[in-house]
């Protein structure tokens, strides 16, 4: 990060903050000079204005640069490129690790040319938060948590050992241990700063904080008033290697709230309403920021989770600016008080301080919504922008349901409940025994059957409001004699080690645990496919007889595919919906009519009859959550438990690969390289590889959940002995460029039009027989030398880092 700005426009100033003070380049100071309309750009520009400022050198920032950011008016898209230099990189470690073997192949080649390999380290300041990689194999009992802390370490052992050295090699990067929390949450917890400070040349430097992560939600902190999207890995390299990001001056679509949300409505009820919006306005390559009198009644948590869901609904960020709330939230989450201090009286002094009488800002458009108008809602079947209120859930569930059934070749008869849309077999029995109570089940699955709810992701559990209300709405149940049905595979996954925390404060923990939703881990679980298999007999039953099983979850991701292959219609939900559906055990409810359950006394319950109030959900939170629990639980945030510090740690500048390995292999980009680079040549006789339809997301070119046994992938692995259950997933793999080109577009739910009616990573060659998977083809047409074309309709690529 560069502060030997040229300062074309004279805006390095001083700011006295509690007997101490910073330099900075200031934004008034630039207004003054005749740039007018600096106090009326969205809050996101005013923070790449800075940027600009502070990095202008002559090459990558010049002062024509500045003057069209200066000078944006909204009107029309910019074809100026401006180069963003982020204070800061966020990994995970699916993502993480890719970069972190490429940082290490880049020190063997330095070594081959002679140089010196402890040269090569992150310029800027790198966090990687371990948070993808614990699975949900134990669920519904009180050991499950550390019986899948003690499965994930002996899956990823190695991984977890190539980053620990890492860790010790590398300058500039921290790692954050298994079992702390999802990388977003500890971001917005901890990690985050909303005012950087750096030492320069003797002096100290204020800034924004500003960063680019490798997980497309890094966009929740946003809700911190902090300028931050998802890249790909690739660009996270680069901005790790002090590469500033070049991106068009963006069109900022305003978004202004008003009111309040009603009684009944949750922030995620909220998003999913925002995210329908802003699908259907088109919000791709553009900012989002939020304002209007809506946003002061909004908690920092339920700004977080509208931030979140930024690539639901494709923007690149979807911001709120810095404000009381903002400096509320860091004094909460025990931030020192200088840090808060420094804060307030830099993004006053910079104009980056919203209060209720600031001018409005200038936007390229503006989109407005009522918070009044939300309501109790869902989204699915497979994307996150496909909303039904909860009135409507049924009918439409039953509508989709119908396609669904189609689509597996059987035939639409009369079955449960009197609709025709219901489909045989109707119900298909199932016995199994429980792992924990060793009690022995007899029930019926049929289509629309919930075999997954789960309390997990970062979008809601880094909400205290949506997870409290789980709690009273878990409370109310027990209270009144309701269970979960036997074949719902329940699971309390959460961001932060705070929210347990709090949860047992108030003894919610406890009511939760009675229905199922025990813990099972801090991290990304079923909304990453981390969702572990089912009961074998449910498995077993829903396979045969090609049953439409249903999961509910409180993530942000519910592509086709992802979430476990059994299930094929995955809804998104609040958390308190997320323990409804698991006491009810079907979508095909209509929660407004028909009962939960009956209680002891013979009495029907209804949803309403449990449904916590916001002022019971007030009161709960203010005994729950406090301050000391953020204090006591990041206190030594990357010291790790004894497991993690058991690792061995490899030592030495460079790392010593294992052949034999199958999660971290060398690759192979700077073999036979020469100094200078091949000649282009001309592409001809081009072949179609895969004819694609609308809405391929991120998913099906490159899943992240389970690995086929059947699949190239699978058989890659079943050649090397490792054994099926071992298998881990395709993102704790991506250290292993074979097994991830093999994985390319080898989802389970791709449809490749050059094989209709196949479901699957499949296409044709004209030299192989039937249909074939994707990699082999390409692996033949390769040896060929025949090039290659990928044809995709609208939204391809959408759903991950960014559209």
């Amino acid at each position: 990060m560069s502060h030997h700005s040229l300062d074309s426009f004279g805006t390095r100033n001083r700011l006295s903050v509690d007997g101490g003070e910073v330099s900075y380049f200031s934004l008034p100071a630039l207004e003054r000079q005749g740039f007018a309309g600096v106090g009326r750009l969205p809050f996101a520009l005013r923070i790449l204005l800075e940027n600009l400022l502070r990095n202008e050198d002559g090459r990558s920032v010049d002062p024509a640069d500045i003057e069209a950011l200066a000078n944006w008016d909204g009107r029309g898209k910019s074809d100026r490129e401006i180069a963003f230099s982020p204070a800061r990189v966020v990994l995970q470690d699916f993502t993480g690790v890719p970069a972190v073997v490429d940082l290490a192949v880049m020190r063997d080649a330095m070594s081959k040319l002679g140089g010196d390999p402890a040269r090569i380290n992150p310029q800027v300041p790198a966090d990687l938060v371990i948070d993808h990689s614990v699975q949900v194999d134990s669920y519904g009992r009180s050991a499950s948590f550390s019986i899948n802390l003690e499965r994930e370490f002996e899956r990823n052992r190695e991984r977890y050992g190539f980053l620990r050295w890492g860790q010790a090699s590398f300058g500039n990067f921290r790692v954050v241990p298994p079992a702390t929390g999802i990388v977003h949450q500890v971001n917005l917890e901890y990690l985050g700063r909303v005012v950087f400070v750096s030492e320069h040349g003797g002096d100290r430097y204020a800034f924004p904080d500003s960063l680019v992560g490798t997980d497309s939600h890094t966009t929740m902190i946003n809700g911190l008033g902090i300028l931050g999207w998802g890249v790909g890995g690739i660009e996270a390299e680069a901005a790790m290697l002090g590469q500033p990001i070049s991106l068009l001056i963006p069109e900022v679509v305003g978004f202004r709230l008003t009111g309040d949300l009603p009684e009944g409505a949750t922030a995620t009820d909220l998003v999913l309403t925002i995210t329908e919006i802003l699908r259907k306005r088109g919000v791709v390559g553009k900012f989002v920021e939020f304002f209007g009198p809506g946003i002061a009644g909004l908690t920092l948590a339920d700004r977080a989770t509208l931030g979140n869901m930024a690539p639901e609904y494709g923007a690149t960020c979807a911001i709120f600016p810095v404000d009381r709330e903002t400096l509320e939230y860091l004094r909460f989450t025990a931030r020192d008080e200088e840090t808060i201090a420094l804060v307030e009286a830099y993004t006053k002094a910079q104009g980056l301080f919203h209060t209720p009488d600031s001018p409005e800002p200038v936007y390229s458009d503006v989109v407005e919504l009522d918070l009044a108008d939300v309501e109790p809602s869902i989204a699915g079947p497979k994307r996150p922008q496909d909303r039904i209120p909860l009135k409507e859930a049924r009918g439409r569930f039953e509508r989709a349901l119908a396609g669904m059934v189609e689509g597996l070749g059987r035939e639409p008869s009369d079955g449960v409940g009197g609709t025709a849309l219901a489909v045989a077999p109707p119900r298909v029995q199932v016995e199994f025994r429980d792992e924990e109570t060793g009690e022995f089940h007899r029930f019926h699955l049929r289509d629309g059957s919930v075999v997954i709810a789960a309390i997990t992701s970062c979008t809601n559990t880094s909400n205290p409001a949506v997870m409290v209300g789980a709690g009273l709405l878990a409370r109310k149940a027990v209270e009144r004699g309701l269970t979960r049905k036997p074949w719902v595979k329940t699971s309390l996954a959460p961001g932060s080690q705070v929210v347990t925390r709090y949860l047992a404060e108030v003894g919610l923990d406890r009511d939760l645990d009675r229905l199922g939703f025990t813990l099972v881990g801090y991290g990304c679980t079923t909304c990453i496919g981390n969702s572990g298999p089912l009961p074998e007999p449910i498995s077993a039953a829903i396979r045969e007889h090609k049953l439409v099983a249903c999961s509910v979850l409180s993530g942000n991701r519910n592509f086709e595919g992802r979430i476990s292959p059994d299930v094929r219609a995955n809804f998104l939900a609040s958390p308190p919906l997320v323990v409804a559906y698991a006491l009810v055990g079907r979508m095909d409810i209509d929660f407004a009519s028909e009962p939960l359950g009956v209680d002891g006394e013979g009495r029907e319950v209804y949803l309403r009859d449990v449904w916590p109030s916001q002022e019971e959900i007030r009161r709960t939170m203010r005994r729950a959550v406090k301050r000391e629990m953020f204090a006591e639980k990041y206190a030594d945030v990357f010291t790790g438990d004894d497991q993690w510090r058991a690792l061995p740690i490899p030592t030495g500048d460079l790392y010593a690969w294992d052949e034999g390995s199958t999660y971290i292999r060398k690759p192979t980009y700077f073999e036979g390289m020469t100094p200078e680079p091949d000649e282009p040549t001309d592409i001809r006789g081009m072949q179609v590889l895969a004819l694609l339809g609308d809405s391929v997301t991120t998913d099906h070119i490159s899943p992240a959940g389970a690995i086929p046994v059947d699949s190239p992938a699978g058989r890659y692995l079943i050649e090397r002995g490792v054994e099926p259950g071992e298998f881990n997933s395709y993102g704790s793999r991506r250290g292993n460029h074979e097994v991830m080109v093999r994985g390319t577009f080898a989802n389970i739910r791709l449809r490749n039009l050059l094989v209709p009616g196949v479901e699957g990573g499949y296409t044709r060659h004209p030299g192989m027989d039937g249909p074939v998977p994707i990699y082999e083809a390409a692996m033949r047409f390769e040896e060929e030398g025949v090039p290659l074309l990928v044809i995709a309709g609208k939204e391809y690529g959408s759903g991950s880092s960014r559209d």
